[in-house]
């Protein structure tokens, strides 16, 4: 069976308030620059470390970049529940994890474009052996050495990631004890 290209997958056009507006292929939406939704999910081992990855250089937005999230557009018709599950366990390589928690949305409005996104959390306990089409380099760091990671500016960040993981330090820090 042929694999359809990433440029050639139909997602759900949305407008500001996260409404679908109709259909269009990823490589259209990212041309025109068209609002679509994307889901973040933050994936901690049982230690609590998180997992980090640099992109592969074939994606086609941020191409050899680092994350310190795992996740991707929604497909046509797709829920972000539906779809935090689905890209966490492909980018993982694994299957059988629980359900991400969902925490909250904004839309990221930046480098790259603009686009609806949710942010989740998922504990995987299981050894993940993540997808060479998605994943060039992976670790589980410790929340510290992460900060610091970011904080040095020696990797290229994925922008989108960046704001997500700003936006979740905040999150967290508002949460009561």
């Amino acid at each position: 069976m042929d694999r359809v290209s990433a440029a050639d997958e139909v997602l759900d056009v949305v407008d500001r308030d996260d409404r679908v507006l109709g259909q269009a292929r990823r490589g259209e939406v990212y041309a025109r620059g068209l609002l679509h939704r994307c889901v973040f999910v933050q994936a901690r081992d049982a230690q609590g470390r998180i997992f980090v990855h640099r992109r592969t250089a074939s994606k086609l937005v941020f191409p050899s970049y680092y994350d310190m999230f795992v996740g991707g557009v929604l497909g046509a018709g797709e829920d972000y529940a539906s779809a935090a599950l689905r890209e966490a366990e492909e980018e993982l390589g694994v299957t059988g994890l629980p359900q991400p928690v969902p925490l909250f949305k904004f839309l990221y409005e930046g480098p790259g474009g603009a686009w609806w996104s949710f942010v989740h959390e998922v504990r995987c306990a299981l050894p993940v052996a993540p997808q060479e089409s998605e994943v060039d380099w992976h670790a589980f760091l410790a929340p510290q050495e992460l900060d610091r990671r970011v904080a040095d500016g020696q990797w290229a960040w994925v922008p989108d990631g960046l704001e997500a993981y700003r936006r979740l330090r905040e999150f967290r820090r508002r949460l009561p004890l």
